[in-house]
């Protein structure tokens, strides 16, 4: 049984969930202003700190790929 989805499609979820939860970081910043969010902004930044880690892997994964290859 193959698993339905590929490396690329893996590092990609992994790119657009970094860059929303960046987004979300910055946007309930405490210097913007009021929110009425109830997002703990601490656990909100190591979540976004991870994926962007995990994205950087599978980069490095094929940069070694694409290295070795030649």
């Amino acid at each position: 049984m193959n698993f339905p989805l590929s490396f690329w499609d893996i590092s990609l979820w992994l790119s657009f969930t970094a860059i929303i939860l960046l987004i979300t970081a910055e946007l309930t910043s405490q210097h913007g202003g009021k929110t009425r969010l109830l997002i703990h902004r601490k656990r909100l930044l190591q979540a976004t700190f991870a994926m962007t880690l995990l994205f950087l892997i599978t980069v490095a994964i094929y940069v070694y790929d694409i290295i070795v290859s030649l």
